[in-house]
Order: C-alpha cells, then sequence, then structure tokens
C-alpha cells in the first residue's frame, strides 16, 4: 500500500514540458529560440535543488529521530 511513490503526473508534465521546448527551438523568432536553453537550464537548476533539498531534509529527519531516541 505505501511502496513507492507514484510519479506518473510528474513525468508526464516532464515530458510535455520538453516536447514543448523542443518545438520552441524550431520557432523563428531568435528571442523565442534562445530561450530554449535557458529554460532548460533552468529545470535541470530546479532538479538539482530539489534533490539537495531532500537530502538535507533526510539528514534533519534521520537527526531528529536520533534525538528523539535519547530522551
Amino acid at each position: 500500500m505505501f511502496g513507492r511513490p507514484d510519479h506518473t503526473y510528474n513525468d508526464i508534465r516532464e515530458k510535455s514540458l520538453m516536447q514543448w521546448l523542443d518545438e520552441m527551438e524550431q520557432h523563428p523568432d531568435i528571442a523565442v529560440h534562445g530561450g530554449v536553453k535557458l529554460a532548460r537550464e533552468y529545470v535541470d537548476h530546479l532538479k538539482t535543488e530539489i534533490a539537495r533539498l531532500e537530502s538535507e531534509n533526510a539528514l534533519k529527519a534521520e537527526y531528529l529521530k536520533k534525538i528523539k531516541e535519547k530522551k
């Protein structure tokens, strides 16, 4: 029941975004075309930041669990 979390919705959203960015790469306007690279870099940055925060959260949870066990 509480196995792996279901990431289906987020996977579909990400694929949709990447498909849209692929389409925008073909856009004749240079501002749109050039913004695609920036958007991809920003998405990668956000993924990295999310991973860092999840790691930090897990570390804090582990620390609090140890503190609670000591009491």
